[in-house]
């Protein structure tokens, strides 16, 4: 399992009133994770794009940024994932946008499409900044999956790089395991013990994982087990939410089919309105 699961970082570049932010979130991330970072931009080159860049990163030369500029012409979606596979990115991040007269946010067709097919893990941001906003607050899935393990380790490898002081780990649980209907105090007392002994389950599960995390990675967080019975997907994105999270880390979701987009589930539901930053994980 490894220690260091962003060795690149790539981002889309569009030369937009975002830039600045974006790129700026960006090389943060890559100064942190000692990581490579890619600037992709769907276009043709030219010296005063690179030097644009040039001139905007110019305040991370002190923090040995290493960063290449990519131009490709072509389909946008074509162009971040295609290059994402050559330049083998870990990590690709992707900004989403804020609705008409809402602060809610939600994820563009185009940065939708490359959520869905892209092979790397992608982190999506509501409120790029130029100034730095400490992440206090993660929030992790914790769902029984063989990809649970490697996740909630790389949210502690997060949580370790940018200082954050606590971590709390989600377990969403499905209703249909507390197969009584409540209509009586007696019906209730049973459901109540069924459900106290799913959710000791599943915290000594959760348990289990944080053992086998190095404790350089987690001796200095405080860790917080929350069982929610729920719709996956649509809870953990509610608990993060009104928990006031920084920053929410999930799997990525399992092939998507036709029917899987047709009827929103899992990872659909947070891309449908984003509580806050979400780093989906491969």
């Amino acid at each position: 399992m490894s220690l260091k699961p962003f060795k690149s970082i790539g981002i889309g570049v569009a030369y937009s009133p975002n830039l600045k932010a974006n790129l700026f979130e960006a090389a943060r991330l890559s100064v942190f994770f000692k990581s490579k970072l890619f600037l992709i931009h769907v276009g043709q080159a030219s010296e005063e794009k690179t030097n644009m860049l040039s001139i905007i990163l110019k305040s991370f030369k002190k923090d040995d940024l290493d960063y290449e500029v990519v131009f490709k012409t072509g389909d946008p979606v074509d162009v971040i994932l295609s290059t994402s596979a050559e330049k083998k990115i870990d990590l690709l991040i992707l900004g989403a946008v804020q609705r008409e007269q809402f602060v809610k946010y939600y994820v563009g067709s185009i940065a939708r499409k490359i959520t869905r097919r892209a092979k790397c893990s992608v982190l999506l941001l509501i409120k790029p900044s130029v100034e730095r906003i400490p992440c206090k607050h993660i929030v992790v899935n914790g769902l029984k999956d063989p990809k649970t393990k490697q996740t909630i380790t790389s949210a502690f490898y997060v949580a370790n790089k940018l200082e954050s002081k606590k971590i709390t780990i989600v377990e969403e649980i499905n209703q249909d395991l507390v197969p009584i209907k409540v209509d009586d105090d007696k019906s209730l007392r049973r459901a109540t013990i069924i459900k106290e002994r799913i959710k000791l389950r599943e915290n000594s599960r959760i348990k289990e994982i944080i053992e086998h995390i190095p404790e350089t990675h987690t001796e200095s967080i405080i860790i917080k087990s929350q069982p929610i019975f729920g719709k996956k997907g649509y809870s953990i994105g509610h608990y993060a939410q009104i928990s006031r999270a920084d920053l929410l880390v999930m799997n990525a979701p399992s092939k998507m089919t036709f029917w899987d987009r047709l009827f929103p589930h899992d990872i659909e539901h947070i891309l449908t309105e984003l509580p806050t930053d979400v780093l989906i994980l491969q």
